[in-house]
């Protein structure tokens, strides 16, 4: 948000601004995902990195729809919240040890992200329920179901593989 607090008179603009925080935040998975990836260890988990890259690119190519369909350009708006998540990443992929416990640290923050981007879709697509624009909506909740999604992939490789070895550490 920078040095200056936003004003919001409308919900079509708290509507905008949330696009434009998500859209930086996905672009900033769009480099960090890769990262995720080559410091994972489990191939299961290296192919969820990747497999979410994939889809990461979808999410990113939704929201430019979702601006197009509202007739607004696609600007990003520093979303601080996910730099703040990537940071956390960022010190998962650098740590030292066990590579069985790196790959439970490398779940743990990949869920918050899971965790943010699933609270922040929702929101949008309620904004946009609640502005009648139901063909945003279907959009957001396309790319929520799809969050929900890695987040139950996630759980499923710590739980059958990564935690398991983990804890034999």
């Amino acid at each position: 948000m920078g040095f200056l607090s936003p004003e919001f008179t409308t919900l079509d603009e708290l509507l905008l601004n949330q696009l434009q925080d998500m859209y930086d935040a996905e672009q900033r998975l769009l480099d960090a995902l890769p990262k995720m990836s080559e410091a994972a260890s489990d191939a299961q988990l290296k192919a969820a990195f990747r497999n979410h890259l994939e889809q990461t690119k979808v999410h990113v190519n939704r929201l430019q729809g979702a601006f197009e369909l509202l007739g607004t350009e696609d600007q990003r708006e520093t979303c601080e919240a996910m730099k703040g998540l990537i940071k956390e990443g960022e010190e998962m992929i650098g740590a030292k040890g066990d590579a069985r416990v790196k790959d439970a640290a490398l779940i743990a923050a990949a869920q918050k992200v899971e965790h943010y981007e699933i609270a922040s879709y929702g929101t949008l697509r309620t904004l946009a329920q609640q502005l009648g624009r139901q063909n945003v909506a279907n959009l957001l909740e396309e790319t929520l179901e799809e969050e929900k999604q890695a987040d139950q992939k996630l759980t499923q490789i710590a739980e059958s593989t990564v935690n398991v070895r983990s804890a034999q550490a």
